[in-house]
């Protein structure tokens, strides 16, 4: 008996793939003629192949004779090897395979006609018992099998797989037939999101669901997308935050909530960016920046240790050291670190452009001092942020929703978290103080009257609320696809995230 590596029987590619799919079709009608049901409801499987693999790949060739073990499972060919009167067919359900035997001289006319009719890509259910080959593959020769579906269309050649990095974002599923670390990295992000959530509930955390569909896009300074309702006859936007919906759950005395869910901004797409993606945020009543910082470097901790095993991890070719503490910087003073300018130079609108054009970075001339500052910031200062660094105490004017630092009411009790050059988390004291958040508002609806369409809108009822008294609170959004695109190593976002946007064909 043998189950050498030979060459999978496929299609010609030289055939095109018009003709394969017309072959296809001709071979599922010839499956229904001989009786078979060609697309049956269900199957009744005993064991997942990945369940056969765990459990009995540590058995030898002799344990698995003695305990005679009986196997019935279901799976997608991938791979099949004929050779004279025996076929070995390889199935897999998506984490792993098995090798499956067919002896032609224990099947009947109707089942080994059906067995020449099978095609790399259908779907079959076997039961047989299981066994371990001269080369200890482990097996299971077959007693009887039943055809599940036809797969009309040829999957793409298997030693090549599926190359093109496009074709693997706009056809996922062929992505995670043909490439097992696809799979890997959903199995990643799932692992990351459940620990996350675990280490929430077990703090007493109560997950919650805000409104997707918003009257105000609040929470960020983002553009939103825009829809509306016909019934209503309103515009409604598309939420870019969840933010002050869950900062009315505070006014409610729910202390301690959390949200995971999608968030929508209208702007561009590249490798850290996709207008539909994945945040965690949560909010808790009597603490501040500080104690939110010493959480999350605590929370994230813990789940890198129980993703990987470890607080450390490469990442694209590099070392991220988890391992608390996480330096705290400030705003300020990251500035002066990496592009060599002194305090006394971020004071004046004259030096910061000397500054900013010194270091080549383009700004328009209508911006702001503190909005060139934090252009500055992005380009020079970001990058550099490779291990866990917390930048911290922003200036008021970027942070509209943050509470003012007592002894400098030019700066808000913010902080931004940054690995790998990547923005990871956003979190601060929130600001609680109704009079002063209506007056940020009002900025902000300057700030829009002179052409900066993602600064936040007035919304009334959130101040409303707020006048009811929030009790002290701070607040963090993390973005769940850039903490995994750092599990898995991936130096793009569309590769963590199953379906990404991407333009028409």
């Amino acid at each position: 008996m043998s189950d050498k590596n030979e060459p999978v029987e496929n299609e010609q590619i030289t055939e095109n793939e018009n003709d394969l799919i017309k072959i296809r079709k001709e071979k599922l009608q010839k499956i229904a003629d001989l009786g078979f049901e060609i697309y049956p409801s269900s199957y009744e499987q005993k064991e997942a192949i990945s369940e056969i693999a765990e459990l009995y790949s540590g058995y030898s060739e002799e344990k698995l004779k003695e305990e005679n073990i009986k196997i019935k499972t279901a799976g997608r060919i991938i791979g099949r090897r004929i050779m004279g009167k025996t076929t070995f067919i390889d199935i897999i359900d998506g984490l792993a395979k098995i090798q499956i035997y067919f002896q032609k001289n224990k099947l009947d006319e109707k089942h080994t006609e059906l067995l020449g009719l099978l095609d790399i890509g259908d779907f079959i259910g076997v039961s047989g018992e299981l066994f371990k080959t001269r080369t200890g593959e482990l097996t299971i020769v077959v007693d009887s099998f039943k055809f599940l579906s036809k797969a009309l269309r040829p999957l793409p050649e298997k030693f090549h797989g599926l190359q093109d990095v496009e074709a693997r974002y706009r056809q996922r599923y062929l992505d995670l037939i043909m490439n097992q670390k696809s799979r890997e990295v959903f199995e990643i992000r799932s692992k990351t999101i459940e620990w996350l959530r675990r280490l929430l509930n077990a703090r007493k955390f109560l997950e919650v669901e805000t409104p997707m569909m918003q009257p105000i896009a609040g929470g960020a300074a983002a553009r939103p997308f825009i829809t509306h309702h016909n019934t209503l006859d309103m515009d409604l936007y598309l939420r870019i935050a969840p933010e002050l919906y869950l900062k009315r759950l505070e006014v409610g005395c729910m202390e301690r909530v959390y949200e995971i869910n999608r968030n929508f901004r209208n702007e561009g797409i590249s490798t850290k960016h996709n207008p539909e993606f994945t945040m965690l945020e949560f909010y808790q009543a009597y603490i501040d920046y500080k104690e939110m910082m010493r959480q999350t470097e605590a929370m994230l901790v813990e789940v890198v240790e129980k993703v990987h095993g470890t607080t450390e991890i490469s990442y694209q070719g590099k070392q991220v050291n988890f391992k608390a503490p996480w330096p705290r910087i400030t705003f300020y003073d990251s500035i002066m670190q990496y592009t060599g300018a002194k305090k006394e130079e971020l004071q004046s609108r004259e030096s910061i452009i000397a500054i900013a054009k010194k270091n080549e970075v383009e700004f328009d001339p209508k911006w702001s001092d503190i909005k060139i500052l934090n252009e500055l910031f992005e380009k020079k200062v970001e990058p550099n942020l490779f291990n866990p660094t917390f930048i911290i105490d922003y200036p008021l004017e970027i942070s509209p929703l943050s509470k003012k630092k007592p002894e400098d009411p030019n700066l808000v009790e913010r902080f931004e978290l940054f690995i790998a050059g990547m923005e990871i988390a956003n979190g601060f004291s929130e600001l609680n103080d109704p009079v002063d958040q209506r007056h940020r508002f009002e900025m902000q609806i300057k700030e829009r009257e002179m052409g900066d369409d993602e600064a936040h809108q007035m919304d009334e009822d959130y101040v409303t609320a707020m006048e009811y008294g929030m009790p002290p609170i701070a607040g963090e959004g993390i973005g769940i696809d850039r903490l995994v695109m750092l599990f898995t190593d991936r130096d793009s976002i569309r590769e963590v995230i199953l379906f990404p946007q991407l333009r028409k064909n």
